[in-house]
């Protein structure tokens, strides 16, 4: 039975914006559909999606992977909406850069035909990144939505993180192309670090990066970040969605926090961890990143609802909720490398 809000696809569902968006659109009155990538094997366990309230009832799940553009067509058709969240996760460069590349624009592009031949999609919301934002020789405080990143300077500089980088500046530049030329309603979304808590059995990169003060790990990261919550972001996902006036891209951060500030709520809130006290990172060395203005989503209306505090607290409690008294263990049962903005898998 449709939900009362019509059907919307979600791709990408296991991943950690994905899950939390498609959990946010039951409880709203979609009827969502859903990728995943095939599992032959039968070990993958998505019964975080299928337990979730509504579910039984209101979501379905297709096979698709974004190696096979065409792979999508059934989960979109007799959609109202859609919002492509996959992307290829290749943070340790085991792939050339042009092969990443080549999947996450053939995937996305796949995606947008399947929607014009669907006949039935209204609108497009593509997940885009921060990383498509803030990597370049821009030495400005705060970026708003005219700035991209610099493939030549990410290339040369961002070794490490490159691949998916640069993927996801090029594919945001080629949905905007394609729906232009093809008079397609898309709009793009541009998460910056997403914390809080999470529903996939898998832990978020961009939660272990901003918990790394937390963990033991290097924070040269954290210098200056830009930070929003998995549920302000999934909400700003409908919010597109349903806002008739959206169009472009639309950065979505809420805060802007300085390593010594996050060390303060740390200590504070979790006296039981060797958190580095705020002198003694003072003179911590590292490319302290440009924070994103999101003017333009809070003019279109949207609120955002959570602060860091509470970012912070729901990744750490949904941690211990998962059985886990010590965060610290988390590092021996996931192997997520830390990554700047990771938005999906």
């Amino acid at each position: 039975m449709e939900g009362e809000k019509g059907t919307v696809c979600v791709t990408g569902g296991t991943g950690f914006i994905a899950s939390w968006l498609i959990k946010r659109l039951l409880e709203e009155g979609y009827s969502v559909h859903t990728t995943v990538r095939a599992d032959p094997e039968k070990i993958r366990d998505i019964s975080f999606l299928t337990n979730l309230p509504g579910a039984a009832e209101k979501l379905k799940i297709f096979k698709a992977d974004l190696s096979d553009p065409d792979s999508f067509d059934a989960a979109i058709e007799g959609c109202k909406g859609v919002f492509h969240v996959a992307t290829p996760v290749d943070f340790g460069n085991n792939e050339a850069e042009e092969v990443v590349t080549k999947r996450a624009i053939s995937g996305a592009l796949g995606i947008l035909k399947a929607c014009l031949k669907s006949k039935t999609v209204e609108r497009v919301v593509y997940t885009s990144s921060a990383s498509a934002v803030v990597f370049s020789n821009n030495e400005v405080e705060t970026m708003d939505e005219s700035f991209w990143s610099d493939v030549d300077f990410v290339r040369e500089k961002m070794k490490h993180f490159g691949n998916y980088m640069i993927s996801k500046t090029l594919t945001e530049k080629a949905v905007l192309e394609f729906a232009a030329e093809h008079e397609l309603d898309l709009v793009t979304l541009i998460p910056s670090f997403v914390v809080g808590p999470f529903i996939c059995p898998k832990f978020p990169g961009s939660v272990r990066s901003t918990l790394a003060l937390l963990l033991g790990e290097q924070y040269s990261h954290l210098l200056n970040t830009s930070m929003v919550h998995v549920d302000d972001v999934a909400r700003a996902h409908i919010f597109l969605l349903e806002y008739p006036d959206a169009k472009g891209r639309y950065n979505c951060s809420s805060d802007t926090i300085s390593l010594q500030k996050m060390a303060e709520i740390l200590s504070a809130k979790y006296p039981e961890f060797p958190i580095p006290t705020a002198d003694s990172l003072a003179d911590v060395k590292g490319k302290k990143l440009p924070g994103l203005s999101s003017n333009k989503l809070l003019d279109a209306g949207f609120k955002f609802i959570y602060g860091v505090e509470d970012m912070l607290d729901g990744a750490i409690k949904c941690c211990k909720e998962k059985g886990i008294k010590d965060v610290k263990l988390l590092l021996n049962q996931f192997e997520d490398e830390l990554v700047p903005f990771e938005n999906s898998d």
